[in-house]
C-alpha cells in the first residue's frame, strides 16, 4: 500500500490499480505472496483500503464509448481523406484534355492538401488519436511508405532497366484504396478498444484477460484487411489497374498495427516496424544501383530474382508484409497486457 499509494489514490476503480500493478511487474504469482488469488483481487483490497483522491467518475470512459455524437464526429473526419481522393480523381478525369498541365497540377495539389488535412484531423481525435505519443520520425516513415505507393514501382522498374529516367508513372489506385480505408481503420481500432476494455472488466486474472484479448486483436486486423482488400479492388477497377495490390494491403495492415501500438502506449516498436519497411523498400533500388559497380553484381541478384518471380510489386509486399508480421507479434504481446487498456492519460500506461 505504501509503495503504490499514489496509484491507488488516483485510481477510479480497481481495474486501474490492477493495470498499474501489472505495469510495475506484479503478477498473479506475486499477488499470492500477499494471500490473494490474483492481481485483480489484490487490487480490489487496495482500492477499498486506500482513500481515493477526488477525480473523474469511473463511468466517464464508458459514457464516452456510448457517445453517439462523438463517434459520428470522428467517423466523418475519417471519411475526409477518401472523399478528397475521390473528388480529386474525378476532377482530373473531367478536366483531361480541357485544362493544361498547370491547371491539373493545381487540382491535384489541392486534393492532396485536403486529404492530408483530413488525415491529420483523423489522427488528432477519435480512436486513432495517440495523445502526443506519436513521434515525428514515425510520420516521416509513413510519408515515405505512402510515397512509395505512388512512385516506388515505377522507380524500381526504371532502375532495373538502366535508369532512372523521368518522368515516372504514377500509380494512384492503391493510394486511393488506402485513403478510403482510414474510416474502417478507425472503427476497427474503436471496436478493439471497447471490447478489450469490456474483457478487462469481466476478467479475474491477467492470463484470462490476455487469452481473451488476443482473438480481439486478430479479429480487428482481419476485419480491416478484408475491408481494405475490397476497397483496393474497387480502386483498381476505377483506375483500370496499376500499383501493387498485395503491397498496398500489407501496408494498410502495417499502418493499423503501428497506430494501435502507438495509441495504447507503445510507440517505439511501432516506429521500428515502420522504419524496417522503409529500409527494405529503399534497399531494393540501392542494391540494384550498387550492383552496377565492378565486382558487385551479386548485390543485385536478390532483387532481380524477386522481381522476375513476382514483379516489382513484390518488393513493397515483402517489405510491408514482413514488418506487419513483426508488429503483429509485438502487438500480440504488448496489447495483451491490462496496462495497455487503462483510461486515457493514465500514467500507468506509460510505464508499461
Amino acid at each position: 500500500m505504501h509503495r503504490h499509494r499514489e496509484l491507488c489514490e488516483r485510481a477510479v476503480d480497481p481495474l486501474e490499480i490492477a493495470a498499474g500493478l501489472e505495469a510495475h511487474g506484479v503478477t498473479d504469482r506475486a499477488a499470492a505472496r500477499y494471500r490473494h488469488r490474483d492481481v485483480f483481487s489484490l487490487a480490489e483490497e487496495l482500492f477499498a483500503r486506500v482513500p481515493a483522491v477526488a477525480g473523474e467518475p469511473a463511468t466517464a470512459l464508458r459514457a464516452a464509448e456510448r457517445d453517439t455524437e462523438t463517434r459520428a464526429a470522428w467517423s466523418l473526419r475519417a471519411l475526409v481523406p477518401g472523399a478528397a481522393c475521390i473528388a480529386t480523381a474525378g476532377a482530373l478525369r473531367l478536366t483531361e484534355g480541357v485544362l493544361g498541365s498547370q491547371g491539373r497540377l493545381v487540382i491535384a495539389l489541392t486534393g492532396a492538401l485536403v486529404g492530408i488535412v483530413g488525415l491529420a484531423l483523423s489522427l488528432r481525435s477519435g480512436p486513432l488519436h495517440a495523445e502526443g505519443r506519436s513521434s515525428g520520425t514515425a510520420h516521416v516513415y509513413g510519408c515515405w511508405l505512402l510515397g512509395y505507393v505512388l512512385y516506388g514501382e515505377a522507380l524500381l522498374d526504371q532502375v532495373l532497366s538502366g535508369g532512372p529516367e523521368g518522368p515516372w508513372t504514377l500509380t494512384p489506385a492503391p493510394l486511393l484504396g488506402l485513403a478510403l480505408s482510414v474510416a474502417p481503420a478507425a472503427w476497427c481500432a474503436h471496436l478493439f478498444s471497447v471490447h478489450a476494455h469490456r474483457k478487462l472488466i469481466g476478467s479475474r486474472a491477467l492470463e484470462e484477460f490476455a487469452a481473451g484479448v488476443r482473438p480481439l486483436l486478430f479479429g480487428a486486423v482481419a476485419l480491416h484487411l478484408c475491408v481494405l482488400a475490397g476497397l483496393l479492388y474497387v480502386a483498381h477497377l476505377g483506375y483500370g489497374g496499376g500499383g501493387a495490390f498485395v503491397g498496398a494491403a500489407a501496408l494498410g495492415v502495417l499502418l493499423l498495427l503501428a497506430r494501435l501500438l502507438t495509441v495504447h502506449g507503445f510507440p517505439e516498436p511501432a516506429a521500428v516496424g515502420l522504419a524496417a519497411a522503409c529500409t527494405l523498400e529503399a534497399l531494393a533500388p540501392a542494391l540494384v544501383l550498387a550492383g552496377r559497380l565492378p565486382g558487385l553484381h551479386f548485390l543485385a541478384r536478390p532483387v532481380d530474382a524477386l522481381v522476375v518471380a513476382a514483379g516489382t510489386g513484390a518488393v513493397p509486399a515483402v517489405a510491408c508484409g514482413a514488418a506487419a508480421l513483426g508488429l503483429l507479434i509485438s502487438a500480440t504481446v504488448a496489447l495483451s497486457r491490462a496496462s495497455a487498456h487503462t483510461a486515457p492519460g493514465d500514467e500507468t500506461r506509460t510505464t508499461a
